[in-house]
């Protein structure tokens, strides 16, 4: 994969006429002599995770250095260290920021809830997958594929936080048509747990290697996984 290179272009400053009137300074823009304002300080934030995320899965967590990372940046070794105490702070933050990207919210979740049980379960499928197509969702999965045993912590905290909204939205959803005596499961949150497994692990899996996938195989693969787990969980009576 490609590591992004990260520049900064430094415009001449003009000299300022100490009697003359200063220009107003737009909210939304920085001074040329003051402080960066806070839309800048988050920007420039992000662009250091993302670039720290992509030297980590260029070169390893192991290979990459901080004074590496600052360079690409266009930082300073000491304005990282003023953000981070080390590369473990680092690469956690910059894996959190993924995880949080990657997520999808809930209310997305619940707005492809139609009233039939398999065309929900189809659409949330082809949401999750998606997700794990997009540069961030790739980079994340190979990332965890990597360094999963140097950080359970974050392996845990992607599958708990990434996924959370979609088993909760899940887990309400067995728990509704439970009711309704559409489905029989004992415990509704191990039935998202095994749906997620079934349906959107194989295709995540793919595409994060590197295979590509037409939307035809896709489909395919999600109707017929959406179909064999339906056909596990209908109530019987």
């Amino acid at each position: 994969m490609g590591l992004l290179n990260y520049r900064i272009e430094f415009k001449g400053v003009k000299t300022i006429n100490s009697k003359a009137k200063s220009p107003a300074k737009s909210p939304g823009n920085r001074s040329r002599l003051g402080r960066p304002t806070r839309e800048e300080s988050i920007q420039r934030h992000g662009e250091l995770l993302e670039c720290a995320l992509d030297i980590f899965l260029e070169h390893g967590y192991e290979q990459a250095t901080m004074v590496e990372i600052a360079t690409a940046v266009g930082m300073s070794k000491r304005t990282l260290y003023a953000y981070y105490d080390d590369k473990a702070d680092l690469f956690n933050a910059a894996v959190r920021r993924a995880i949080d990207r990657y997520t999808v919210p809930l209310e997305t979740l619940q707005a492809a809830e139609t009233d039939d049980l398999e065309e929900t379960l189809t659409a949330i499928a082809r949401i999750r997958i998606a997700n794990v197509a997009t540069p961030t969702g790739i980079k994340l999965q190979r990332i965890l594929t990597t360094q999963s045993y140097r950080f359970p912590e974050l392996f845990n905290a992607a599958f708990e936080e990434g996924a959370g909204p979609a088993l909760d939205f899940l887990a309400d959803l067995f728990a509704r048509y439970k009711a309704k005596g559409v489905v029989d499961v004992s415990d509704t949150r191990r039935a998202a747990v095994a749906f997620l497994s079934l349906v959107v692990s194989g295709p995540a899996r793919l595409i994060t290697s590197g295979s590509h996938m037409t939307d035809e195989e896709i489909a395919a693969r999600v109707k017929f996984s959406v179909e064999l787990f339906l056909n596990g969980v209908r109530s019987r009576s």
